[in-house]
């Protein structure tokens, strides 16, 4: 069912969500400073790409103040914007019977969307 379901998510938007991903990292990662945000960004994409069968869970990275404030810093720039996305998306397609694993797969984004540092994927392909 996890191929199907990702199968069916590349088909209406997977791909060129996780694209947007990639190339905003590619672009951050140009700069020295926006490493670590690119990094997270690249995390998005491979979650976009794979979203049935992936968790997020918590990461065992001992840096907790640090991830704070790049989580704060991550939401000003943008972090918010991604996590409305997501979040519009997912009620959108909740609305439909249809819709609603692909929903629960946006609010799955949407968590990881509004504060990456910290976080672990776990793709399950």
């Amino acid at each position: 069912m996890k191929i199907i379901g990702n199968l069916l998510w590349w088909l209406f938007g997977g791909i060129e969500s996780a694209m947007c991903y990639f190339s905003g990292s590619l672009a951050m990662a140009i700069t020295i400073v926006g490493i670590p945000f690119a990094l997270q960004t690249f995390k998005l994409g491979l979650l976009c790409l794979w979203p049935f069968g992936s968790k997020v869970t918590q990461g065992s990275s001992p840096s907790g103040c640090l991830s704070l404030l790049l989580n704060i810093i991550w939401m000003i720039f943008g972090g918010i914007w991604a996590w409305l996305t997501h979040i519009f998306f997912g009620v959108l397609l909740f609305i439909t019977i249809i819709g609603i694993p692909f929903a629960k797969q946006h609010f799955k984004m949407a968590g990881l969307a509004l504060a990456p540092f910290g976080k672990n994927v776990n793709i399950g392909i």
